[in-house]
């Protein structure tokens, strides 16, 4: 889901990466603290395999249930690229994106929640071939 991002002008000034419970923990300079699943960070991935390269492009991520971070690494001073148990590893989060998706969680799951209903799909089913 292609989100339209603005500076947020603030710097994480710790992140931490909770295994057991797929979240990543983000501190940023303003005094935010948010927390985020693995699936919704990987839900609201901003690379081409889900956003496509414009407008309408855009493919629901789903049976995404399941999936945690396994990995997290620093692109230069301005984003962390995240890989996924599911192979996942092209997205770039900079810190504006991690950010509105923390700041905003509650909205944005919710419309993740109300696509995937409206396209007939539950959260739960396994993905089909």
């Amino acid at each position: 889901m292609r989100l339209k991002i603005t500076p947020c002008h603030c710097s994480p000034t710790e992140i931490k990466l909770h295994k057991l419970s797929a979240i990543l923990e983000i501190h940023f300079d303003d005094g935010s603290i948010f927390e985020m699943p693995g699936e919704y960070l990987r839900v609201y991935t901003q690379s081409a395999e889900a956003v496509g390269h414009g407008p309408g492009q855009e493919t629901l991520q789903i049976g995404k249930q399941d999936v945690t971070i396994t990995d997290v690494r620093p692109v230069g001073n301005y984003a962390i690229a995240l890989t996924f148990s599911d192979g996942h590893d092209s997205g770039i989060y900079s810190w504006d994106l991690l950010y509105k998706l923390g700041s905003e969680f509650p909205l944005l799951w919710s419309n993740y929640l109300e696509q995937l209903r409206a396209a007939g799909i539950s959260r739960k089913s396994p993905l089909k071939n």
